[in-house]
């Protein structure tokens, strides 16, 4: 298999990776047959998740400008991926010149091609570290540069925490970022899950059944499950909800049914 030159070395261009995948579903063109094949198996299973993808991206962007509305200029975004147009520097800046960003992932390709996209941009900036060690990514040089933690964050959170089993403690991950924001700071999140919408529980076994086989495997949690995170924030209106329903930009627009797959909502920490 031939290496792409933007590919960096020692990554196994077989195994799957979740950053990859999300790339391919959005079009992107930094994927590999491997990342192609997986996600195409997942669709067969569940054929909208492109547009659950576009969903997510869609209300991480009104998030981003929410923020910038409330005064928040400083976002870290955690499991970050690789850059697609909209991305939360482009919304964040152009909103807010002065914004800054720390993206986080874990995926070399992801940080490799972010390091690309970033050059020259003094404010936004991107650290290899995983979610699941919390104190690395708040203790990285990036954030320490970047970040000021005596004035509000915007901690993004949107379709990761699916990627943590229960072993992964994602509770505790979460709590520990939490603490480590000041008052005032915001928590965004997505999650997957097939209840409330149009997915059956079979099609989301099918599902989390190709992501074993990728870099992170696929935990789909229900509402009660995914409500714990926001434990310390008080939750922003309207509460956890579908992704279309928080905040649309355009209210009553009919969606494809499969976007109100899973589940979105943004807390404050008081």
């Amino acid at each position: 298999m031939e290496r792409p030159s933007w590919a960096p070395q020692g990554i196994d261009l077989s195994v799957p990776s979740v950053s990859r995948i999300y790339d391919f579903y959005l079009g992107g063109s930094h994927n590999f047959e491997a990342d192609r094949e997986a996600a195409r198996r997942a669709m067969e299973i569940m054929p909208g998740l492109p547009k659950i993808m576009q969903a997510n991206r869609a209300f991480m962007r009104r998030v981003v400008r929410y923020a910038v509305g409330q005064g928040i200029t400083q976002f870290l975004d955690i499991g970050s991926g690789i850059p697609t147009f909209g991305n939360v520097h482009e919304v964040a800046q152009a909103a807010a010149p002065e914004a800054k960003v720390v993206y986080v992932d874990n995926d070399p390709v992801a940080v490799a091609h972010s390091r690309a996209v970033l050059e020259g941009n003094e404010s936004a900036v991107i650290t290899a570290a995983d979610l699941r060690e919390p104190a690395a990514i708040l203790s990285s040089p990036e954030v320490g540069r970047m970040l000021d933690f005596g004035k509000p964050v915007a901690l993004l959170l949107v379709a990761v925490l699916h990627f943590l089993t229960d072993d992964d403690e994602p509770r505790r991950v979460v709590a520990e970022l939490r603490d480590a924001l000041p008052p005032g700071s915001l928590m965004a999140l997505t999650h997957a899950s097939t209840e409330g919408g149009p997915l059956t529980s079979r099609q989301g076994v099918g599902v989390e059944g190709v992501y074993r086989q990728a870099t992170s495997p696929l935990v789909m949690r229900s509402r009660g499950e995914v409500a714990p995170f926001f434990d310390g924030f008080e939750m922003v209106e309207p509460g956890l909800v579908s992704m279309p329903d928080w905040r649309p930009d355009s209210p009553g627009e009919q969606e494809d049914p499969v976007v109100y797959t899973g589940f979105a909502g943004v807390g404050r920490k008081a």
